[in-house]
């Protein structure tokens, strides 16, 4: 069901979010460690080499069994890196954020094998930080939501790293093109506005038995080039096929650069739904 929310209430509990993260508890004493630019693939020529690295931001001692947390950074699919969200620190998470290799220096399948890499690596190591690889949540904006859906809807690319897709506790894509994306479009000589739908499309892949799929979007009148009517349209075949659990967020006010902000709120309440607590609104 599509779910408008009020832009003074998400803004005062943007604020909420910001200063205290998803929990008033203990945890805030919790103190928490970084390391910058771990390999995630032990292969591949000096490009992989140097942008398959990842960020982890962890708690250093207290909490154990976290919801590790892989954030996927926008850019198009041609720029951007990685980063740790402030609205994602002190929040009792294991956060993982990696960079992945951009066109036009390599073709999209580069890309999306990248992101389903670093999130096997996330699933290989989260008990060493701390997290529960039960747990594992996979979000991004924009170019990051776009590799979060289809990683998480077409299975093959986490199958060949020994992963099954559906062992993600929930995919919560932030303004996901869910089309094929336009940098592909692009680099085949299509123009942005020109849609297609190919193996290389989240809305190809959809299926009755993937993850909780949370789709994010600005005001539908700010949003980039339709994304928030391409994520109706994805929501809509997920209700035909009946897939148990995919919600739509259309954030009014909000533009495609502005949405991710309060968008992390829904992200928390969502990580709380689905590990069993309480949401706090």
């Amino acid at each position: 069901m599509k779910q408008t929310l009020v832009l003074l209430f998400l803004f005062a509990m943007t604020l909420l979010v910001q200063a205290q993260g998803p929990v008033a508890t203990a945890q805030t004493a919790v103190s928490y460690q970084q390391i910058d630019n771990l390999p995630y693939v032990a292969s591949g020529d000096a490009y992989r080499a140097e942008r398959c690295k990842l960020d982890v931001y962890y708690p250093e001692a207290g909490l154990t069994d976290c919801p590790v947390v892989v954030w996927f950074h926008g850019g198009g699919l041609t720029g951007g890196e990685k980063f740790i969200p402030e609205q994602l620190k002190n929040a009792g998470y294991v956060v993982i954020a990696p960079n992945y290799r951009l066109i036009p220096n390599v073709s999209i399948d580069a890309c999306i094998d990248d992101a389903a890499a670093a999130v096997a690596w996330a699933f290989g190591h989260a008990t060493e930080y701390g997290g529960d690889p039960g747990k594992v949540f996979v979000t991004g904006h924009s170019a990051g939501g776009y590799l979060t859906a289809m990683i998480g809807l077409d299975r093959g690319w986490l199958q060949a790293y020994g992963i099954e897709a559906d062992s993600i506790r929930g995919l919560v894509p932030f303004s996901p093109q869910v089309i094929s994306h336009f940098a592909y479009r692009h680099a085949n000589g299509l123009g942005y506005t020109q849609p297609t739908i190919d193996r290389f499309a989240p809305l190809y892949h959809i299926r009755q038995d993937c993850p909780p799929l949370v789709l994010i979007t600005g005001d539908g009148e700010l949003e980039l080039l339709g994304r928030y009517e391409e994520c109706a349209y994805l929501w809509r075949m997920m209700q035909i096929i009946g897939h148990p659990q995919t919600k739509i967020y259309e954030l009014d006010g909000y533009s495609h650069n502005t949405m991710y902000i309060p968008a992390f709120h829904i992200l928390h309440q969502w990580i709380r739904t689905l590990t069993g607590q309480k949401p706090i609104f």
